[in-house]
């Protein structure tokens, strides 16, 4: 109850700031000033949603107290009637707090970034690349859901149209503030279409989520640069294949490699290549800077490269478990077609425990 009433009393000083907030966009010192009107109306954006949903709260708190009332009515039928619709307004309660808290969860400042992903098959072989290309396909659909953007950099297929890699970005609003938890192993256990004798199989593959670097965040000098070109591998027909369009570039202070050849033109081949350096270094420079704070955000090494985070069970039942927070979906098929906000709000819910009030 403490908790709640905390939660309240946060939600209460929200909306006076949201109204301050709201104020303050018609005040000429900040419509004559675009970066303060810029942050002001994030602010207002942000506040909204917030707001929106305790007032949702209240509202249904004036309901509560008229069906309560019913409650207690001398009248047998009423009264029943009255508790049954107090259980169902318990019920939004609920659902409404929970998606309060969700909310009122410290902002990650990279939240609103478009992503990186890359997705590489593991343990399991032609397996784990059939799998991977399942994941693809997931985070693909679950994407559209959003009505975000979806664009294949680089992949490397293997000949039953599995992925032993593939990168690609997602562009939209919000991306990385809930792409960012799905960073991690997966694992699977099925009958794959590769086993001729009908036995359970598994296999894994891992996922990283990188926030997208912009080229003001990140300075790449020219000669730190090696810049290999050569001829492109495997599917793609002739022009790919019999032109040195592939490009290779290594950073050379920190060792990183990456390399494309999926476009015929060198030029776009660079071009992603140098997108996924950037956000690679990106990455690498924001874990720098948390080691040397010493103060790790617990979330990130919850979910960090090579964790396993989640399995599919698709045989001899269908289920998906999140391991984090032992959540069970039983009907695997709507998860891997990109139906996975169930997932990620329970994940979500988890760490609000960990927060005060």
């Amino acid at each position: 109850m403490t908790q709640v009433l905390d939660i309240r009393d946060r939600l209460k000083d929200l909306e006076t700031r949201f109204a301050e907030v709201e104020a303050s966009l018609s005040a000429p010192q900040v419509l004559s000033d675009p970066e303060q009107l810029r942050k002001q109306s994030k602010l207002h954006t942000e506040l909204s949603k917030i707001v929106a949903k305790y007032r949702e709260l209240q509202e249904l708190d004036k309901q509560t107290e008229q069906v309560e009332l019913l409650a207690r009515d001398t009248d047998a039928e009423i009264a029943e009637l009255a508790k049954a619709e107090l259980a169902a307004l318990e019920e939004q309660r609920e659902q409404l707090l929970q998606a309060l808290k969700i909310l009122l969860l410290p902002k990650d400042p990279l939240d609103e970034k478009n992503i990186i992903v890359e997705i590489r098959a593991g343990t399991g072989g032609e397996e784990a690349a059939l799998f991977a290309a399942d994941l693809f396909r997931m985070y693909t659909k679950y994407a559209e859901s959003k009505g975000w953007r979806v664009e294949l950099l680089s992949s490397n297929v293997t000949g039953l149209d599995g992925f032993k890699e593939v990168i690609f970005a997602i562009e939209g609003d919000q991306v990385y503030s809930r792409m960012k938890f799905e960073a991690g192993t997966h694992r699977v256990q099925r009958v794959p279409e590769t086993e001729a004798q009908g036995r359970i199989h598994t296999s894994a593959a891992t996922v990283a989520v990188l926030p997208e670097a912009e080229e003001v965040e990140i300075d790449i000098r020219p000669e730190e640069l090696k810049i290999d070109v050569f001829r492109s591998s495997g599917p793609g027909g002739q022009s790919v294949n019999t032109t040195d369009s592939a490009v290779r570039v290594t950073h050379v202070p920190t060792g990183l490699v990456v390399s494309c050849q999926d476009e015929k033109s060198q030029h776009k081949n660079k071009a992603t290549a140098m997108k996924l350096l950037r956000a690679r270094l990106y990455e690498l420079q924001l874990k720098e800077m948390e080691e040397k704070k010493e103060q790790l955000n617990k979330t990130k090494k919850e979910i960090a490269w090579g964790s396993q985070i989640r399995s599919y069970i698709l045989h001899p039942y269908k289920m998906v478990k999140d391991h984090r927070t032992n959540k069970v979906i039983q009907q695997a098929d709507r998860v891997l077609d990109g139906e996975i906000d169930e997932l990620m709000r329970a994940y979500l819910l988890s760490q609000t425990s960990s927060q005060p009030g």
